[in-house]
């Protein structure tokens, strides 16, 4: 996506090449990207691993693919002369010439040791060190980046996945790296997260090279995404708003302070020709600074509340309604910490702005109804979730207090959940909502009913849409139902005890309770035994007849969800799953989203509450209080304490 394949004129005679391709799937994401065929070329060391690449090839309706299988360092075998023609890199015939490509991605091996086997690298044929240096024996990195260098047409463009060292390693590293600056080959870099590919827990970096204008090339975009991930397991992974944000920003080239910034070649060369990008950008996080005036005089420091300016600029009113001046510099709460969120949540204006992203929500939610209620059969799941989730994601942007790709994620999470599926589905076979019974089949080969299903409308929405009234009746059952058992629980362990009226029975059942009243029910002194015995057969038969009519009207709300299928509609059908199923559960997400706007005010500003609530001689006096009490109750037990 960073090459920006997609918006070029791509056609049969576009070359693609991934020259560590493994198993190829890099050189199919670039194919996928590109929308229409492009050639695609290869090279794999490992023969298993080529013979793979070529199988996903055709698979994945790339046949014309070509995958060679050899070391792309020692024997390349994308070059001008076939390499049938060729027994080994220093065999006789017409001057070896690299094949060039004008696309070539890879991920090679992180800091090869064995990089230069089979390789003179001083006496290379094909010249890619020539006029930028040769590698160290130990670190291959820049060996592999300068093979994709040499690969690259006049106008070409390429990216390499390569470990974070590359940046600032020095010696023979640093000689590369500044002649590669120099000539401007780099058009970009793109730190990514540690932990995030298998096998090393080391940062990476994506190095982008253009070759398209690199004698003008001033400087270099540089984007730190360390930061944009999510905890996978024992791995990191970059969600899709984490992707969908390094393109948007380094396609076209925006300058996000703490994110990216475009550098110049002179303050490059300034810092010696080192790329580490925490020279050029800071993404840490702003140190949360303790006011020592405020620990001993009191009051909130007017600078940590001018830091929420995003929040006062759609509410200005509410920072006159939650703080008052205390002298210069210092603010006090105007209200009780514990008011701290229902006056936000109360205040006109933040209401205000509840309700204005729920009308933002809902004008995208009409247009999106419109796109979804016209879907047929043979209808593209891809290009439908890429246009929804463009549209959501544009829709959000400048939006004030939300992240625009945080609700493009919370689609997509949708999308991979139920949404995908259900599209495929509809794709294939169109809106049909079929339930099907559900049999499992012992080990004795008996077979049982367990109930039904149907994935697209499920029974569950169904009901609840068009049962309303059948629903409440039941869940008011299941209420009784749970007051019967919690009541009759709590009676149970009240008196259930070694020494409670329930431990002379055998067991806590009907019979033996009713046999026990029996044989007690004239005894005076046993009257407590007594109403504990009837009370409990009392709520015991209360929640037998609930557990019954709960059971009964489950069966039947049941029958009537599952002949109701046979009188849907298609129309009815596409209503339910778009409104009730798909966008319903969207908009909960998103709401949840924008709740977290107050949630985070609210726990920033209590924070800063307890952080300053008392000024040191405040505390100070009550600890010599404290000590006075202590000191008074130890002298009146007898104790001197100096």
């Amino acid at each position: 996506q960073v090459l920006q394949i997609d918006s070029e004129a791509v056609s049969a005679n576009t070359t693609v090449c991934d020259p560590f391709c493994g198993s190829g799937s890099l050189l199919l994401k670039v194919a996928a990207q590109a929308g229409r065929p492009v050639t695609l070329y290869g090279q794999e060391k490992d023969a298993a691993t080529s013979g793979l690449a070529r199988m996903n090839m055709i698979l994945h309706g790339n046949a014309t693919a070509i995958i060679w299988q050899g070391n792309t360092l020692a024997d390349p075998k994308l070059i001008e002369q076939e390499p049938s023609q060729r027994s080994g890199p220093f065999a006789s015939g017409p001057p070896a010439k690299l094949k060039q490509f004008d696309y070539v991605v890879a991920n090679p091996p992180f800091s090869d040791k064995r990089w230069s086997t089979g390789l003179d690298a001083a006496k290379d044929l094909y010249s890619r060190f020539e006029g930028f240096g040769i590698p160290p024996a130990k670190q291959g990195d820049y060996a592999y980046l300068l093979h994709i260098v040499r690969t690259l047409k006049s106008t070409g463009r390429g990216s390499c996945i390569l470990p974070h060292g590359v940046l600032f390693r020095g010696n023979a590293e640093a000689e590369i790296r500044k002649n590669l600056i120099r000539r401007g080959l780099i058009q970009g870099i793109i730190g990514l997260p540690a932990n995030l590919f298998y096998g090393t827990g080391i940062p990476a970096c994506i190095l982008v090279i253009n070759k398209r204008d690199a004698g003008s090339r001033e400087g270099i975009f540089l984007v730190d995404a360390s930061k944009g991930f999510i905890k996978d397991g024992p791995k990191n992974r970059l969600r899709e708003r984490d992707i969908h944000k390094i393109v948007d920003v380094f396609t076209r080239q925006l300058e996000v302070p703490g994110y990216s910034r475009f550098v110049q070649n002179d303050e490059i060369a300034g810092h010696d020709y080192n790329l580490n990008l925490p020279r050029y950008i800071d993404s840490s996080d702003p140190e949360d600074l303790q006011d020592i005036e405020a620990h001993l005089r009191g009051g909130i420091p007017v600078r940590d509340i001018d830091a929420l300016e995003p929040y006062w600029h759609v509410c200005p009113a509410l920072r006159q309604a939650l703080y008052r001046p205390v002298r210069p510099g210092y603010l006090e709460l105007a209200v009780a910490p514990a008011e701290l969120k229902t006056t936000i949540t109360d205040h006109p204006q933040f209401a205000g702005f509840l309700a204005g992203m729920a009308e933002h929500f809902e004008a995208w939610r009409q247009q999106a109804a419109a796109q979804l209620l016209a879907l047929e059969a043979g209808c593209h799941p891809k290009v439908v979730i890429a246009e929804l989730a463009e549209s959501l994601l544009q829709h959000y942007q400048n939006q004030p207090l939300i992240d625009a790709y945080a609700v493009y994620q919370l689609l997509l999470d949708q999308w991979a959940e139920t949404m995908q599926d259900d599209v495929y589905a509809i794709s294939a076979e169109g809106w049909r909502a079929e339930p099907t019974r559900v049999i499992e089949t012992d080990k004795k080969g008996k077979s049982k009913d367990k109930g039904w299903i149907c994935d697209l409308l499920p029974k569950e929405l169904l009901v609840r849409q068009l049962f309303a009234d059948e629903l409440e009746m039941v869940e008011g059952l299941r209420a009784e139902l749970e007051e019967a058992s919690s009541r009759l629980a709590e009676l149970e362990e009240e008196h259930g005890g070694e020494e409670g009226y329930f431990a002379e029975l055998e067991k806590l059942n009907k019979a033996f309770v009713s046999a026990r009243i029996k044989e007690i029910h004239r005894d005076p002194e046993a009257a407590d035994e007594l109403m504990a015995l009837r009370e409990w057969l009392l709520i015991s038969d209360d929640e037998l007849k609930t557990k019954r009519a709960l059971k009964a009207a489950e069966a039947d709300l049941d029958d009537q969800a599952f002949e109701r299928y046979d009188s849907l509609t298609e129309a009815e059908v596409r209503e339910l799953v778009v409104q009730g199923k798909w966008l319903a559960s969207l908009e909960q997400a998103v709401a949840s989203e924008v709740e977290r706007v107050s949630q985070a005010l609210t726990t920033r500003l209590k924070q800063l509450g307890e952080r300053y609530g008392e000024a040191l001689p405040t505390i100070s006096i009550r600890v010599e209080e404290l000590e006075a009490r202590v000191a008074g109750h130890l002298e009146r037990m007898g104790f001197a304490w100096n």
